[in-house]
């Protein structure tokens, strides 16, 4: 059954970190839409569990820090799909610090999975697609912290401009053969992550996760914290060809936190 929004019909997908969040829901919205879907993540009983739930979904183990993890994860999408047409780096992690007590470990934790993963994944993927002659599509989360530096959160910022820069570059040079390169760029998403960085803020600002809460939902504008499956529906949608005329894009989805 698909979505009755987009029909990707006959199409396959790996999502890496797809077990839960932001990646279970694109995994759920991408096979609703008629896509074969890998569920690839750090956490492969996750994995599994999801995949269970998907037609025709498959569970698979990836280290995105690994390139030979990475490029395991892709053989094996590929073999159980029969070769991939979509690819949805969306494995993240972060944590919180003042900017000045950053440990080298605080850094290289964010820049490892956020920046090297998406890179890692990426590559890959184009790789794959330039090999098989297929127009393949790429979409990556970045965040609302790409597009406007977030205090306590300057190495996940850091990390996530990092996201965009190479999503443009990439874009750029897969182009002429029919790649396209996105990202999106959620805001404050109700999810597991979010619900640690709603603790460690509280304690390092010296406020209740409750009023940490309240002032996410008054940055944003639509009134309302975000939802895992207001990223997804626009993760379909560039992965649909009712945006194949947009690449090197960095797609906000914050509620109007952020509009330009």
């Amino acid at each position: 059954m698909t979505s009755g929004v987009f029909d990707l019909s006959g199409k396959t997908a790996i999502v890496t970190g797809g077990a839960t969040g932001i990646g279970a829901a694109i995994a759920r919205a991408l096979n609703k839409a008629g896509v074969r879907v890998a569920v690839a993540d750090i956490d492969r009983a996750k994995a599994d569990a999801l995949a269970l739930e998907l037609t025709d979904g498959v569970g698979i183990t990836v280290d995105v820090t690994k390139r030979q993890s990475v490029e395991s994860a892709f053989a094996e999408a590929e073999a159980a799909l029969g070769g991939l047409d979509i690819v949805i780096a969306n494995a993240g992690v972060s944590s919180m610090r003042p900017a000045l007590d950053l440990t080298d470990a605080d850094w290289d934790f964010n820049f490892d999975v956020n920046a090297r993963g998406v890179f890692l994944t990426n590559q890959i993927a184009c790789r794959g697609f330039l090999a098989a002659g297929r127009k393949g599509v790429i979409v990556n989360t970045a965040s609302l912290a790409a597009k406007v530096g977030a205090p306590l959160l300057a190495h996940y910022s850091a990390s996530k401009f990092a996201v965009l820069g190479w999503t443009q570059g990439l874009a750029r040079e897969m182009a002429p053969h029919g790649i396209r390169v996105n990202a999106v760029c959620p805001g404050f998403v109700r999810t597991s992550m979010q619900d640690r960085e709603i603790l460690w803020e509280a304690e390092l600002r010296n406020m209740t996760p409750e009023a940490v809460f309240a002032e996410y939902v008054s940055l944003t504008p639509l009134g309302r914290i975000e939802e895992p499956e207001d990223v997804a529906d626009v993760v379909l949608f560039l992965a649909s060809d009712a945006s194949r005329f947009m690449t090197g894009q960095g797609v906000n989805v914050t509620g109007g936190v952020r509009m330009d």
